[in-house]
């Protein structure tokens, strides 16, 4: 994840965009710790796992996380994923490259930055709600990182192996979307 982070500062990169996904699986109901059902999205409907991208400006995918079940909030799993919150309070203060978020990281991280949301009994002020349309428009094209997964990929449509094993699936669809958009490879792999 450090690696990434450099690569996309040295690109010359003002900021990072996180965003989760739910990558679909056909497996059957697995209990929780609390009975619940483990891999179900209650938002997608659907079982899968939760997977956090990193991805740069442009919306290219530099860094994916381990997989969480599918009923983890992104929070959840931002704050799961080993050193991610640290790297990115360390990109912020030393690359100055923060991080933008939709509300699903509502103050996550200082480090990030999300849309204002609009208080129960009131309403935003002109400038938040200018804020907001910038943050939005500049963090949209995260969709893309997440697109590029799950439509180019087809290992990722529904995965019918163990969820537990989505993480990896995806990390190995990272190395092959830098290879067959000829960029470099994210750390630890090599050519």
């Amino acid at each position: 994840m450090h690696e990434a982070i450099l690569t996309a500062s040295a690109a010359g990169a003002t900021h990072l965009n996180l965003d989760g996904t739910l990558i679909h699986t056909d497996r059957v109901a697995m209990k929780g710790p609390n009975g619940a059902d483990l891999w179900w999205s209650g938002k997608h409907k659907h079982h899968g796992g939760n997977i956090q991208v990193l991805s740069d400006p442009t919306g290219f995918p530099i860094w994916v996380s381990e997989v969480r079940p599918g009923r983890e909030h992104d929070t959840t799993c931002a704050k799961a994923a080993p050193g991610l919150l640290a790297a990115l309070a360390a990109c912020e203060s030393q690359e100055q490259m923060p991080t933008l978020t939709d509300l699903g990281y509502l103050n996550l991280s200082p480090a990030i930055r999300h849309p204002f949301k609009k208080p129960k009994s009131g309403e935003l002020t002109e400038a938040q709600t200018t804020y907001n349309k910038v943050i939005r428009g500049v963090h949209g094209v995260a969709e893309r990182a997440n697109a590029l997964f799950k439509e180019t990929l087809a290992a990722l449509h529904t995965v019918s192996l163990s969820p537990t094993r989505i993480g990896a699936i995806t990390k190995a669809a990272l190395v092959l979307l830098h290879l067959e958009h000829d960029r470099p490879l994210p750390g630890g792999y090599a050519r």
